[in-house]
């Protein structure tokens, strides 16, 4: 298509959130994006299990509060996959930076989100983040 969408890098996502009504916010505003959500779920365990088996994914967003441990064990696994990792939480330990592609703070419009994954994009990419990035994210990735 010449007017069509650009292709995207990031198509795939994986959600890990434990909020019922965040997770299904989330996955339906995603999906409404254009972006395919490959699972969504609310524990660490079944967050790993998606990522041992799950090669297609791009993204993974983690809350780092979770029931049964910390998205930041879900970070560690997708890092040793080379997923980049979109932490998205109200409580963000910044010994996890290393582990993280970017930080978005809740609660958050989901433009932000948005924006968020635009810029992981980007830097993924090697180009420039957009000059305009929601005040509640924090993006980790130099342009590779």
């Amino acid at each position: 298509m010449m007017f069509g969408r650009k292709k995207r890098r990031i198509e795939r996502l994986l959600v890990v959130e434990d909020e019922p009504l965040v997770a299904f916010d989330t996955e339906h505003f995603l999906t409404g994006e254009g972006f395919a959500v490959a699972a969504t779920v609310d524990t660490v365990a079944e967050a790993l299990r998606v990522i041992a088996a799950d090669a297609g994914l791009d993204l993974v967003l983690a809350d780092v509060s979770l029931a049964d441990g910390s998205g930041v064990e879900v970070a560690r696994a997708a890092q040793g996959r080379g997923l980049p990792v979109l932490f998205v939480t109200g409580s963000f330990p910044q010994e996890a930076r290393a582990l993280a592609a970017g930080c978005l703070a809740k609660p958050y419009p989901q433009r932000d989100l948005l924006a968020a994954i635009t810029a992981i994009e980007a830097a993924l990419e090697g180009t420039r983040a957009p000059r305009r990035l929601p005040g509640s994210f924090s993006l980790f990735l130099s342009p590779a």
